[in-house]
């Protein structure tokens, strides 16, 4: 590969060997950097152009500066992929664990992987961690649950994977973090749950009050395209999960379409945030309840505790058999 299409390729970034292999001498490498044409920005690597380092050209300079085998990971790879709006302060290089690499290098954080040329992309440039992969080495560095659901959520909803290619990756690890939690959590994302939020109403909300399993993500068609988080159609109710960005300004009158034509259509709707959710998914059950009974369903709700407001739902809907009718 000639110089300028080396150039093109790295974002404009090249390594003193890669310039020595391309026909350059030392001194003119010297003279390019000593005249400002090109600015050093690690040791050996430089940037052969003037102005701001697109995110881009940080990755491919910490790859050169890393060396051979070398691919970005975590959560570089996952901006790159699209996975996260954010690339956090660092860029994250992966090297083959028989691999030493001096461990500052300014800017960026280095981890070893014995896998890593069966987890490498094939073909993506910069070089780069395959997103099945990506979002396992994730989950195996967050340091909450919360964030290990997050990724593996925000993989799906934004649908850059599916739960299968996930667990299908999470089964080639011998050794990672939260196992259990996320293979049980892919069952979930698979059934529907799209975000955080959704998987603590299911599980919170749902399931540990023994209520009606509802149809997640579902698609209606008619004038417009609508999508229901929950909905409970044998009972006449959906649920909406406001979560995510956009539930104001245009957003805000997208939801007041759904929910008129829901009334219309003779369905009722719930909606609830995080505060409620995360906050008392007890009090949040005890509403679906009251509502689904007063729809048809036929059973009671089961409490998850001791102290958990179902109670009350239940005693309060409960025959008294010790009232004796004066009559």
């Amino acid at each position: 590969m000639d110089l300028d299409d080396l150039l093109a390729s790295q974002k404009g970034m090249i390594s003193r060997a890669q310039a020595l292999a391309c026909g350059l001498t030392d001194s003119r490498v010297e003279w390019s950097v000593a005249s400002g044409r090109w600015r050093r920005i690690h040791l050996g690597v430089y940037a052969t152009f003037t102005g701001p380092l697109p995110f881009d050209a940080r990755v491919w300079a910490a790859i050169l500066r890393v060396g051979p085998g070398a691919a970005a990971s975590h959560r570089t790879a996952a901006y790159l992929d699209g996975l996260c709006d954010d690339p956090g302060p660092v860029i994250h290089i992966t090297v083959p664990a028989d691999r030493y690499v001096e461990p500052r290098i300014d800017g960026v954080r280095i981890h070893y992987a014995q896998r890593l040329p069966l987890t490498r992309h094939p073909a993506a440039t910069p070089p780069r961690t395959r997103l099945d992969e990506t979002v396992p080495d994730l989950v195996d560095v967050a340091p909450h649950p919360r964030e290990a659901e997050t990724w593996v959520t925000a993989a799906c909803q934004r649908r850059l994977t599916t739960p299968e290619r996930l667990a299908d990756a999470l089964g080639r690890r011998k050794k990672i973090r939260w196992r259990a939690m996320v293979a049980a959590m892919l069952v979930d994302v698979a059934s529907g749950a799209q975000s955080p939020l959704e998987l603590r109403h299911l599980r919170r909300v749902e399931r540990a009050h023994g209520l009606p399993t509802g149809c997640r993500q579902r698609r209606v068609a008619g004038q417009r395209v609508i999508w229901i988080d929950v909905d409970y159609d044998d009972y006449g109710l959906r649920v909406e999960l406001d979560g995510r960005i956009g539930h104001t300004g245009e957003g805000r009158f997208r939801d007041r379409h759904r929910d008129n034509r829901a009334t219309v259509d003779g369905h009722a709707t719930l909606r609830y945030g995080h505060a409620d959710v995360y906050g008392d998914s007890c009090a949040v059950a005890a509403e679906h309840a009251r509502v689904l009974q007063a729809r048809g369903w036929t059973r009671h709700p089961r409490p998850c505790g001791p102290s958990c407001v179902i109670r009350t739902v239940i005693i309060q809907d409960r025959p008294r058999h010790d009232v004796v009718d004066p009559g």
